[in-house]
């Protein structure tokens, strides 16, 4: 039997880890994140799906998806639509579990306009600046809660 289930959300050009200012985001790819993120939650006895969209409305639609699926957490790097996405943010308000709210880099330390997060809102945790990390963190933390 399952723990719960978590819904792990990538946005625009996340698909392009790896290559893309690897100095910035580092040399994982999406797949590797994904595959490392799938295998601990396997273990822990997680059901966990993951989903990547250069496209917004497709997020959306996962997350509403996410409302009447069984799941429990959603872990959301939403990339530029941090800074821009009121839509994601209504739609992460209508979804009842908990919400993480991850960044590969600090955006703290970087431009201003990425130091303001729509998404940050909503979020019950934001993990930033510790690389495709943050992701296990995050992990970790919903599976942390469950547990007590």
């Amino acid at each position: 039997m399952s723990q719960g289930k978590v819904l792990v959300l990538h946005g625009p050009n996340i698909n392009l880890l790896g290559t893309r200012q690897p100095e910035i985001y580092g040399y994982e790819t999406l797949d590797d994140v994904n595959n490392a993120l799938r295998e601990k939650a396997v273990l822990a006895g997680w059901e966990l799906d993951c989903l990547q969209s250069n496209h917004e409305g497709v997020l959306i639609e996962a997350i509403h998806a996410a409302r009447l699926d069984g799941t429990v957490a959603i872990i959301i790097n939403p990339a530029a639509y941090t800074h821009t996405s009121v839509a994601i943010l209504d739609a992460l308000n209508a979804f009842e579990g908990t919400v993480y709210e991850v960044h590969i880099s600090n955006v703290h330390k970087r431009e201003s306009f990425r130091h303001h997060s729509y998404v940050s809102l909503r979020a019950d945790g934001v993990v930033a600046g510790l690389g495709t990390q943050g992701y296990q963190a995050a992990l970790e933390a919903v599976m942390k809660a469950a547990r007590t």
